[in-house]
């Protein structure tokens, strides 16, 4: 099941939230709001990812809609504290970062509306948290958010790059920092969820 965003991710790059087992080291920089940020160094994206403004907003706007539908469910499920508030972390930013998804889209040539959706494999993950408890949601949960952010960066990586709408470009730059925020923690906290003893089945 932990398998299924890399999955969906690795279909959809030949159109257009990389592969993103390939985890590089994208550290934290800078504010977990969206807020116009620098990419500053973010690594460049392992494959290629999509250049176009419907592809890219299409890509984005169902990460978005995951992260959205995932953090909620954390915060209702999770046992850990520290992964309640990276949910809320999560939910706040990928909500900001919807709202200016869509604000890019109408400035873009031709407009352009996010219709987020999940697709089948984003859907499959959300099943499997809803299926999931305890400590065992909460290792869950932090794994597919190392997966989702590792796709999320090289998108908005390679769209802020070469990406042919400039709003949207600008829109992609703004995510990055809060992206790699997001995926650092989910990194520590996945690596200190693992170390604890699992119980014997």
């Amino acid at each position: 099941m932990r398998l299924a965003i890399l999955c969906a991710t690795a279909t959809l790059a030949l159109a257009g939230c990389g592969g993103p087992d390939n985890e590089n080291a994208a550290t934290a920089q800078g504010s977990a709001v969206m807020n116009g940020a620098s990419p500053g160094a973010a690594p460049a994206p392992a494959n290629p990812m999509p250049t176009n403004a419907q592809q890219y907003v299409s890509l984005a706007s169902g990460g978005d809609l995951f992260e959205i539908q995932s953090a909620r469910i954390a915060l209702q499920k999770a046992e850990s504290a520290q992964v309640k508030g990276l949910a809320q972390m999560i939910l706040a930013d990928h909500q900001r970062s919807s709202s200016q998804l869509a604000s890019a889209g109408a400035q873009a040539q031709p407009p352009l509306t996010p219709a987020p959706v999940l697709n089948p494999s984003q859907q499959e993950s959300i099943e499997a948290l809803q299926r999931t408890q305890g400590a065992a949601f909460d290792r869950e949960w932090l794994h597919q958010q190392v997966l989702a952010h590792q796709s999320a960066l090289d998108l908005a990586v390679a769209y802020a790059r070469g990406g042919d709408s400039a709003p949207l470009r600008q829109q992609a730059a703004a995510t990055i920092a809060a992206i790699q925020t997001h995926l650092a923690r989910a990194r520590q906290l996945e690596g200190e969820a693992l170390a604890q003893p699992q119980p014997k089945q």
